[in-house]
């Protein structure tokens, strides 16, 4: 661990701490005992800059305490719901319905760049059902045949994301509903799906 003023070190074990249930400004001002929540902002900045925190800038309950320890086994995951979306028409910049705690060895990539969605109805059946729980990597860089999780006109959802011939298609799993033909400026990725866990 890189060396740190005390009270950013303090900050850091708060944010680890909470980070199934981010405290806000003014709690993280109390626990540290400062003047201003501007210093907390300061130290925060600080962290990130000693490459000790990662922040998502649209949404600040959504961070990753990141470690010098490469065997960190648990990570807290954003989930969130299709039926929500931030001000930006987003999900990601929604509030997250809550965090949950993986292990940090499932993933094939960077724990920093995953979320999860709880997903609904049957357009992708069999592969997935309405109350599983889909783990995604953030990208807007998608292939042909991806399985992705999009926004399109205000609309979230999980889909197969097909190019042929210049025009994008939105495909189901399902074949009772028919692929949806979209105007790419009007899609807007999310991530690729990585994994899909049923509840028990």
């Amino acid at each position: 661990m890189k060396k740190l003023h005390a009270t950013q070190q303090q900050l850091l074990d708060l944010l680890q701490e909470y980070q199934s249930a981010p405290l806000t400004l003014r709690q993280l001002q109390e626990k540290l005992n400062l003047s201003s929540h501007t210093l907390v902002i300061h130290h925060i900045g600080q962290l990130e800059k000693k490459g000790l925190l990662r922040r998502n800038p649209s949404n600040p309950n959504d961070y990753q305490v990141l470690s010098d320890n490469p065997e960190n086994p648990v990570t807290y995951v954003n989930l969130y719901g299709l039926a929500q979306c931030g001000p930006s028409g987003a999900i990601l910049d929604g509030n997250p319905i809550e965090k949950m705690p993986i292990s940090s060895r499932i993933f094939g990539f960077s724990a920093s760049e995953a979320f999860m969605i709880k997903a609904r109805g049957d357009s992708m059946e069999p592969k997935i059902a309405s109350g599983d729980l889909i783990i995604a990597q953030r990208s807007n860089v998608v292939s042909d045949r991806d399985i992705i999780v999009c926004v399109y006109r205000e609309m979230a959802m999980i889909k197969v994301y097909r190019k042929s011939e210049g025009q994008i298609f939105l495909e189901s799993l399902n074949p009772k509903y028919a692929p949806l033909l979209v105007e790419e400026g009007d899609l807007y990725i999310e991530g690729v799906v990585k994994g899909v866990y049923s509840p028990v």
